[in-house]
């Protein structure tokens, strides 16, 4: 967070101005301050380094890729990212490790879980956001760990957060909330979002792995996170 500011300050980059303005004052509205640039050159005034805390952008930006601005601030800033898609877009592109994303949501997105998605990505670059607290019935014990459903984070036995990515903590959450039973991969990809089929192996088998070393005591023997070969996955809260 900026010196002088109590207020994490979001960049919006998006070229239609309708949505420049829904997103400024659900920020506001949020607990965000916010500025908008209606393309790249717009980001790039901000300043070197630009003085906010998380740039959220628009993949398909008028005659530019949002892409190029992601990369462009990955390879020199310490600055969260979070991508706005369009149903269709490449979706492998923005929940890949190579593309310098920390998260996407799909258009239209729910408003209340792209503010939670922020304030996630928040956390894990150390920005301090307020942390809801726990309500009864939000938490999802497993072995040593816990899901704290309403600030979408995982927790450890001291209550210290391991960091998710957003794909990593959906299919957590889904499993979690569909224990002891057989899920297909068809399934977990639709629970994605994306309808590139010719990527489910790849996406599922990737999400699958980071998740077995953030949740397993042994990633390699999952007592959680357990695979039915040709069938899918099954979780089980208890570990057995």
């Amino acid at each position: 967070m900026q010196a002088g500011r109590t207020e994490p300050l979001i960049a919006i980059v998006d070229d239609d101005p309708n949505m420049r303005d829904t997103l400024s004052a659900l920020m506001r509205d949020s607990g965000f301050d916010a500025v908008c640039c209606a393309d790249i050159p717009a980001f790039h005034a901000l300043g070197d380094p630009p003085p906010v805390d998380l740039a959220l952008i628009d993949l398909r930006l008028r005659g530019e890729s949002g892409l190029t601005l992601a990369i462009h601030i990955r390879e020199r800033y310490e600055i969260p990212i979070v991508m706005l898609t369009g149903v269709g877009d490449e979706i492998d592109k923005i929940i890949g490790l190579e593309t310098g994303a920390d998260d996407y949501m799909i258009k239209p997105f729910n408003p209340r879980e792209l503010v939670a998605r922020i304030r996630a990505v928040l956390r894990r670059y150390g920005h301090g956001t307020a942390r809801p607290s726990a309500n009864p019935g939000q938490e999802i014990a497993f072995g040593a760990l816990k899901i704290d459903v309403q600030s979408r984070r995982l927790l450890d036995a001291e209550g210290e957060e391991i960091p998710l990515t957003n794909a990593e903590y959906r299919l957590l959450e889904y499993f979690a909330r569909n224990p002891d039973r057989v899920i297909p991969r068809p399934e977990l990809l639709e629970e994605l979002g994306s309808d590139m089929q010719r990527y489910v192996d790849r996406t599922i088998d990737v999400l699958i792995l980071r998740l077995r070393r953030k949740i397993e005591p042994v990633p390699s023997k999952p007592m959680h996170l357990q695979t039915r070969r040709a069938q899918g996955y099954v979780f089980q809260l208890s570990g057995s």
